[in-house]
């Protein structure tokens, strides 16, 4: 049984995520802690709870996403996965930063790859790999099957979608993934966004005023 851990971080109130399991491991998602208190603040709970990372997770690499990706991984000395595509928003990470009075003075590289058919293995816990992009190229979610749940970045939030305006988002291709990845999952499974309180993917499906399909 895995633990799921919110942390609003950053200006952007972006959700980031430590999952653990019974073993110990765990995998943080999304880096978006900013400054050094809010590294203390996940330094904090892991080392309270005994737990021991082993790996950064990006679900995109949208500036609110990422700010924190070097000093994690530094701090507790792991790896950062991510899809390739996000590569590209990376490499002009630090000027978006200083655009939203951010500072990132490294850019972490991506040291793993992530790919559709993948599977994160943590402890007795694996989290798969989904494919999404819409709201940026390099968009993925992570489900986990036995316990129920999808994280699923800026993609689909309570109520709510990821925005498109911004750089490679595609409205249709947006849609098209929440479709085919995450509604074809159970009504009951948990939907942890990257912004924004927890919700359903049942709810989604026949309340969301931009992507619900009805039953």
């Amino acid at each position: 049984m895995t633990k799921v851990k919110r942390f609003i971080f950053n200006p952007f109130q972006v959700n980031s995520y430590v999952i653990s399991d019974e073993t110990g491991d765990c995998v943080i998602i999304d880096g978006a802690a900013s400054d050094n208190n809010e590294i203390d603040i996940l330094k904090n709970y892991i080392s309270v709870n005994g737990l021991m990372p082993v790996m950064l997770l990006n679900t995109h690499a949208h500036i609110d996403h990422i700010i924190g990706n070097y000093n994690i991984c530094k701090t507790f000395g792991i790896p950062l996965a991510a899809h390739k595509d996000c590569e590209k928003f990376m490499v002009n990470s630090k000027v978006h930063a200083e655009a939203f009075g951010l500072k990132m003075e490294n850019v972490k590289d991506i040291d793993i790859f992530l790919n559709e058919t993948d599977t994160v293995k943590f402890g007795n816990t694996g989290l798969k790999v989904l494919d999404t992009p819409g709201h940026a190229d390099g968009s993925v979610c992570f489900y986990n099957e036995k316990d129920k749940y999808v994280i699923t970045g800026d993609m689909l939030f309570y109520q709510s979608i990821g925005r498109t305006d911004l750089e490679t988002g595609d409205y249709d291709k947006l849609q098209n993934s929440i479709w085919s990845k995450l509604f074809v999952l159970p009504d009951e499974t948990k939907v942890y966004p990257g912004h924004g309180p927890e919700t359903t993917i049942g709810y989604e499906k026949i309340s969301n005023p931009f992507v619900a399909i009805g039953r």
